[in-house]
């Protein structure tokens, strides 16, 4: 699903833009997703783990996820440049279509700007807009406490928690967390 263009000033002044993906963007987000998985250990992939990705399959992702009905991907750029990305999808399936899934990754040099919540606050406007949409839900690693207050900011709570899911390079462990956020209005 695409989205209107939607512009917006961070709190430096500058001016950002959130979009839908292009066939134009597939290398800058590739790029963005190996540098933002080298920059912090609260993603799921190292950034070798994205060799696999090509170009092709991302222009592919893209044009899959712009003409679905249950999918949206916003892209956050600032003068041009990729500063980060977010999703947010639900299933199609009959049970589980009043959960939705969202995930966002920003580059550390756009971080404290504000895009983070900008983003939240259209993946939670996407949902709400979807009446059968009960709830939100993302999962965050043990220590990311930047995206914890952010995510608590924007109405998540913690549900759950899986220990020892993720295995760092040193061998340390770290538990994940699961957070939803109700649509208030909607649960009985």
């Amino acid at each position: 699903m695409q989205i209107e263009d939607i512009t917006f000033t961070l709190k430096d002044g500058r001016s950002a833009l959130i979009r839908s993906p292009r066939e134009d963007d597939a290398q800058a987000v590739l790029e963005a997703l190996r540098k933002v998985s080298g920059e912090t250990d609260f993603l799921t992939r190292y950034p070798e783990e994205w060799e696999g990705f090509t170009v092709e399959r991302e222009k592919a992702l893209f044009e899959q996820i712009n003409r679905s009905d249950n999918e949206t991907m916003l892209l956050c750029l600032v003068e041009g440049r990729l500063a980060g990305n977010c999703q947010i999808s639900w299933s199609s399936k009959r049970k589980m279509k009043h959960r939705a899934s969202v995930g966002i990754f920003l580059c550390r040099e756009y971080w404290n700007l504000g895009i983070g919540t900008r983003l939240f606050q259209e993946l939670i406007r996407i949902a709400e807009a979807n009446p059968e949409l009960l709830q939100i839900e993302l999962e965050f690693i043990e220590g990311n406490s930047r995206a914890r207050a952010l995510y608590e900011k924007m109405g998540f709570r913690i549900t759950a928690m899986r220990p020892n899911a993720f295995r760092l390079k040193d061998g340390s462990l770290h538990n994940e967390y699961t957070m939803i956020r109700e649509i208030k209005d909607r649960i009985r």
